[in-house]
């Protein structure tokens, strides 16, 4: 993973780590339906960061695969933020 790609992930990783904090403020005010998608995003945020770490750790060539993956996750992970948040409003 080149530098520019590297830097980009991080600021999408940020974005999603605001929001998250953000909505995780909210979630005493999620209705029951809400709370099991929001564990299930829980999950998954777990594992990108793991995955992330992992990758950060290891070689910048092996972080350029999971790059790919993890913009699939981050993806996945905003639009179901999106979709909480829209349901809050």
């Amino acid at each position: 993973m080149n530098d520019e790609a590297e830097r980009k992930l991080k600021e999408l990783l940020a974005r999603l780590r605001q929001e998250r904090d953000e909505l995780r403020l909210r979630t005493h005010l999620l209705k029951s339906e809400l709370l099991e998608e929001w564990n299930e995003v829980e999950l998954k945020w777990g594992r990108l960061e793991s995955k992330v770490e992992r990758a950060h750790d290891t070689a910048r060539e092996a972080a350029g695969e999971i790059g790919i993956a993890s913009k699939l996750v981050i993806d996945e992970i905003a639009d179901a933020y999106r979709r909480i948040r829209d349901t809050l409003k």
